[in-house]
């Protein structure tokens, strides 16, 4: 499974080809079911590690493979969408949003026993940054952490939640200082902390990636879980999002591919009175509409993973990027739908899943007003 994107070479379609055998061969055959189950198996975990596909971007010392580029991570996404499911991702890499900070800020004994795990598939990591009453305001929030001796005391809760439920450790924001983004600090958040409860929040799409509020009852966080100095965390997160926007629109682009495939073979086979569906002008200028906006969504994402390849941080770019990905992922998945008709709204088609999917994407990783008004700040609006 190849393709002609001038970005890719030999290596990068030789992890391509083991994406994919890993996809068919563990994915495709129990999606469904772990989409009722609402949550991924965390054998899952462990087979994706052994298949190479939770390591791509990691320091070797830690267990990871380290790679020159980001187009590693957009064709280990592109292919983890052919399952045609975002929770799938969602789930299984949320450790592409929990580690990064512990990697780029933490002590080499946390990475060693906070990261590592975790590359081997023995562990599950997670994000904890939005709050009930903070949304995308990142620097509103009001999960408090004080210090007394060796510990500091949690309280507060967070939402949204990605492995929420499953997490072992979780790279949490908490106020330790002042209003702002000044008092920001990031501690990690294990499994066993006293003080921490979960409950699972149930959603309209992504449903086998578990999803959860956290409740922090003067939980005891160990002063050696402190991510980077205090109150020096906010930066930190700003990074973790360039990162993330970038796999969103990825994620939105893959699964917009998935749509039009499905379609476009529904299209072929369909027959309408006594013609294929794809005879009829409109169903092939929807399919050359969607196929259009793919096409120009990709083009964009692989010439920013470039440059982010290149230690830019266009960010201004990355977050019209994402709107432009999830808002061609809204637009392809309902046309792929129309076109597949009453089949399309029958669970079990991937149009149909990836449907309820699109709002997800359109609101995670920073909301598209909140990316239209921060683009504009960027560019000096």
């Amino acid at each position: 499974m190849t393709s002609n994107n001038p970005f890719l070479n030999a290596e990068h379609e030789a992890i391509r080809d083991q994406v994919a055998r890993f996809v068919e061969r563990e994915i495709t055959p129990n999606i469904d079911a772990w989409e009722e189950a609402g949550e991924l198996p965390r054998a899952l975990h462990k087979a994706a590690a052994e298949a190479g596909v939770l390591q791509i971007g990691y320091p070797e010392a830690l267990g990871g493979i380290d790679v020159p580029d980001h187009f590693y991570e957009l064709v280990i996404v592109e292919e983890l969408c052919r399952a045609g499911s975002g929770g799938l991702i969602a789930g299984l890499m949320s450790h592409g949003i929990g580690l990064p900070p512990i990697v780029a800020a933490g002590t080499q004994e946390q990475k060693e026993r906070l990261v590592a795990p975790v590359l081997a598939g023995d562990k599950i990591a997670a994000l904890g940054i939005t709050e009930p009453s903070g949304g995308s305001d990142v620097a509103a929030i009001r999960t408090a952490a004080r210090r007394e001796g060796n510990h500091y005391i949690v309280k507060g809760s967070k939402t949204f939640i990605t492995s929420g439920m499953r997490a072992d450790v979780i790279t949490t924001a908490v106020r330790t200082g002042g209003e702002g983004i000044g008092g920001i600090s990031l501690l990690a958040v294990e499994a066993d902390t006293p003080g921490l409860s979960r409950t699972p929040l149930d959603k309209m799409g992504w449903r086998c990636s578990d999803t959860a509020t956290l409740y922090f009852d003067e939980a005891r966080v160990p002063v050696a879980n402190l991510i980077g100095p205090e109150n020096a965390g906010f930066m930190a997160i700003m990074q973790n999002f360039n990162s993330e926007r970038l796999g969103l629109a990825a994620q939105a682009w893959g699964l917009a591919k998935t749509c039009y495939e499905e379609a476009l073979t529904w299209a072929r086979e369909r027959e309408t009175f006594g013609k294929p569906l794809i005879a009829r002008q409109v169903i092939r200028h929807k399919l050359v509409d969607m196929k259009m906006a793919i096409d120009a969504v990709g083009a964009q994402l692989y010439q920013l993973a470039w440059r982010v390849s290149q230690k830019q941080y266009p960010v201004a770019e990355l977050c019209m990027l994402k709107n432009l990905a999830t808002s061609t992922l809204e637009q392809v998945a309902g046309e792929a739908v129309q076109i597949l008709g009453g089949a399309g709204y029958l669970r079990g088609a991937k149009s149909e899943r990836i449907f309820r999917e699109t709002k997800v994407l359109s609101i995670g990783g920073g909301a598209s007003e909140v990316m239209k008004d921060l683009a504009a700040r960027q560019m000096g609006y």
